[in-house]
């Protein structure tokens, strides 16, 4: 299909990129592999996935299978669009990831590796729930050629972990992250702040007990209540409180107080690591703009600024493969407006900022003003960048606002 996408517009049924497209091979490429698969549904979690029960005509043992025919599609469209590049970073989200057997993620990362080939250095990380980590699994992926793990700890306190409708019992993160150090692998751990009946001193729990397993990286985020979920029901019905925003804030500076004191320095407005070389690529990638191909149901692609997004439930992904179609339900390419929110968005959140120069002419001059609120900092400033403060981590959606309004 040639010529522009108009926002909105239906995906070409064979997936081909537009003939335009302004596709330089020098950004780098990254792939996303989405396993839609979860035991239960987390109540505050508004992720694309499946429980047993949900998946009506797709098989999880199916799974591996079908999505590696979407790296087949993916590799001739790139190919054809003189776009095809190794892979810098791989990372396998979801949902679960270890749900699958771990033979079935390697299987996948094979034949993204055979279709596309990996950069020297490439990260792949595997998404894992603590319960689903054993010592054969971590040494399975590793061998595979599996990087790094990302370890959904979230709380070490049993009644926060409840409230979640976290499964796993908190002593099996120690459990999993050793089994995956000993494998060879870098390990992040994952946390949540600000769930209902958690206390400052229940954060400082999880905290203790996250720096305690030593891992490379720890992300932090804000129980965010997304509609639709359970969370949002039982909040709606007064069964349980709003989070606290104010709380929140005081969750979040402990967090970089204690991080900052055990060594971690933080580098997008959620995460922290030991060094910079243990930051998550995939991750900045996505902030800095970089393209990359999301494999699976309900995935979202980006290459060139040209965006795309499949087909939700595995039933209907799986019968779009099966046809020789591509899975993509729609495509969109923002407009300069769209595009400069988004860049100033993402590239804010992040520790080296965006330059004052890449912000539109009459934006420039609220700088000064942030500056003043302590939102920005003004050493960086002078050398032309917009960074943030921690006050202004705490506000970075206010920042976002003035610099793009």
């Amino acid at each position: 299909m040639a010529g522009p996408l108009p926002l909105g517009d239906p995906a070409p049924a064979d997936g081909r990129l537009p003939a335009d497209l302004p596709i330089d091979t020098t950004v780098p490429f990254s792939a996303y592999l989405h396993i839609p698969f979860c035991t239960v549904r987390c109540g505050y979690c508004d992720f694309n996935t499946y429980t047993s029960t949900e998946l009506r005509g797709a098989k999880q043992e199916d799974y591996a299978s079908t999505l590696i025919g979407e790296i087949a599609l993916a590799q001739r469209v790139l190919s054809e669009a003189g776009a095809l590049r190794p892979m810098d970073t791989v990372f396998f989200g979801g949902g679960t990831p270890t749900l699958l057997p771990a033979g079935d993620l390697a299987r996948m990362l094979g034949a993204a590796t055979s279709a596309f080939g990996l950069a020297d250095g490439a990260e792949v990380t595997v998404e894992a729930n603590p319960d689903t980590v054993t010592p054969e699994v971590a040494r399975t992926l590793a061998e595979a050629g599996v990087t790094r793990l990302s370890i959904g700890m979230q709380s070490a306190v049993p009644h926060v972990l409840a409230a979640l409708d976290r499964t796993h019992r908190p002593e099996n993160v120690r459990t999993a992250v050793a089994a995956a150090k000993d494998a060879g692998l870098a390990v992040s751990v994952d946390l949540i702040y600000g769930a209902p009946g958690e206390a400052l001193r229940d954060w400082q729990t999880s905290l203790d007990a996250a720096l305690e397993l030593e891992s490379d990286h720890i992300s932090a985020y804000a129980l965010i209540v997304e509609d639709g979920t359970k969370l949002a029901r039982q909040i709606r019905r007064g069964e349980v409180p709003m989070p606290d925003d104010d709380l929140q804030a005081d969750m979040y500076e402990l967090a970089d107080r204690r991080l900052a004191e055990a060594g971690f320095d933080w580098y997008e407005v959620s995460n922290w690591a030991r060094t910079p070389e243990q930051r998550s690529r995939h991750n900045l990638a996505y902030w800095r703009g970089s393209d990359w191909w999301g494999f699976g149901p309900g995935a979202h692609s980006h290459v060139a600024g040209l965006r795309w997004w499949n087909v939700k439930h595995p039933a209907a992904y799986a019968q779009r493969l099966a046809a020789s179609e591509s899975p993509a339900a729609g495509t969109e390419r923002p407009d300069e407006k769209s595009r400069m929110l988004e860049r100033v968005l993402l590239l804010s959140r992040i520790r080296e900022g965006i330059a004052v120069d890449e912000l539109q002419a009459d934006k420039r001059a609220r700088v000064a003003g942030l500056i003043a609120d302590g939102l920005v900092d003004p050493a960086a400033a002078v050398r032309g960048r917009v960074q943030l403060t921690l006050r202004g981590r705490l506000l970075a959606d206010a920042v976002v606002r003035e610099l793009t309004d």
